[in-house]
């Protein structure tokens, strides 16, 4: 299961930055049209996504031990989305043996108390 989520992550990571770095070659995303911009389907599936992030975040949070490393990764997430999402799940599925259990990718490590 680990290599699968492995791969799975790392195709999410290489995808979303291969699809990043199209749009942004081919407009900057401050150049979107108004159309775009004001459209119900736009505005309803960025907050969805941001909500989703947040979500992420509030187990990246309860993983994470320090203050630094729970506001970075906010950032990182508020600012790359999916990507940082993907990156965050590479760092820990390579810390991780392939023979680990997948509780030990989910739960809080053992001898962090929660603060």
């Amino acid at each position: 299961m680990i290599i699968f989520l492995r791969v799975l992550f790392g195709f999410v990571f290489a995808s979303m930055l291969g699809v990043s770095v199209y749009a942004s070659l081919d407009r900057a995303l401050w150049d979107l049209p108004s159309e775009v911009v004001s459209d119900p389907w736009f505005v309803a599936t960025l907050m969805d996504a941001y909500w989703g992030f947040l979500v992420f975040w509030l187990w990246v949070a309860y993983r994470e031990s320090s203050l630094a490393a729970k506001v970075g990764w906010l950032l990182g997430l508020l600012l790359l989305g999916n990507m940082a999402v993907a990156v965050y799940m590479l760092i820990r599925l390579f810390r991780m043996g392939s023979k680990d259990s997948i509780e030990s990718l989910l739960l809080r490590p053992e001898g962090l108390s929660e603060r």
